[in-house]
């Protein structure tokens, strides 16, 4: 039988407190219960758990999954319904779950490396484009998604903590201004509300056989296509070159191939900088100036293309 990973035990408690200390506990008696539902035999936790649990098993004709189990139910739903929407179009398949207990068995990638594997950046970029094609990104057919004005709400939740005075307010309230400018700009000129995977980076990207790719773990956001571009343009930022350099030639690669309007690109790159900045205070951090440099970055490259 499998170990809980100790890292993992106590990352729940940390996220959860004594609620994700009682619900990890519980993961063995969950597991035998679902192996002897969805018909697989367990074999061991991923290396890298962080927010989800994820087994290797495999099924009684040998072939491999994984059991994702979460304590945040109502992700692991949306997940699920984003998945089964793009079914067919480059993603895992869902082989079964039980959304009101919390858990998936979930198509195992094979080999499952990375796209962050291939280093020359360029090759990786142009594989990038060819699953967001893949996608076929389109409005979405159910509700229960989040809206863009939903996923940036860290910016609101700061402005509250702020004018209410319930902590300091170290952000550069240029940079708010400007988030907020960029936010209203881009919501209100989306001309299709689309649904994205919302966290397409190079991780997220597996390879599939010898030269197909397959995509995990979407978060459900509908909003502006040009979106779904910018986590991957946040991870291996200096990857091929300086920040500046590779910004650049993986946003003219993607303007390009996949049409997007370069200014758009950018304006989301500058709100979500200033995100990442409010999700680091209101999670007890101080690395703020992090997101911030994001959004200098973003609003350089903007301002050379206007």
């Amino acid at each position: 039988m499998f170990a809980i990973p100790d890292t993992f035990r106590k990352r729940m408690h940390e996220l959860h407190g004594e609620e994700g200390a009682a619900w990890t506990e519980a993961l063995p008696g969950l597991v035998r219960e679902f192996a002897q539902r969805f018909g697989f035999v367990p074999e061991q936790p991923f290396s890298n758990l962080s927010y989800n649990f994820l087994l290797r098993a495999k099924r009684s004709d040998g072939h491999p999954v994984v059991l994702k189990a979460s304590f945040m139910k109502e992700e692991l739903s949306r997940e699920i319904k984003v998945l089964r929407a793009y079914e067919g179009r480059g993603t895992i398949r869902v082989l079964d779950e039980d959304e009101d207990r919390g858990a998936a068995l979930l198509e195992c990638v094979e080999p499952g490396t990375p796209l962050s594997a291939i280093e020359d950046d360029a090759a990786a970029t142009e594989i990038f484009c060819e699953v967001f094609n893949g996608l076929q990104h389109s409005a979405p057919t159910d509700a229960g998604y989040h809206s863009m004005k939903r996923h940036f709400a860290g910016i609101e939740r700061y402005r509250e903590r702020q004018s209410g005075g319930e902590s300091e307010a170290p952000l550069p309230e240029s940079w708010l201004e400007n988030a907020e400018e960029c936010l209203a700009y881009l919501i209100s000129t989306t001309s299709e509300n689309v649904l994205l995977h919302g966290d397409l980076h190079h991780e997220n990207i597996l390879l599939r056989g010898e030269s197909q790719w397959a995509v995990i773990d979407p978060k459900g956001v509908v909003g502006d296509i040009h979106f779904e571009t910018i986590q991957y343009l946040l991870n291996y930022e200096d990857r091929g070159g300086d920040r500046e350099q590779v910004l650049h030639n993986r946003i003219a690669i993607m303007a390009d191939r996949l049409d997007l309007d370069r200014r758009r690109i950018a304006m989301w790159g500058v709100a979500r900088g200033v995100l990442d900045a409010c999700w680091t205070i209101e999670d007890g951090g101080t690395d703020w100036q992090r997101g911030i440099g994001i959004s200098e970055r973003f609003a350089k490259y903007l301002n050379k293309i206007v």
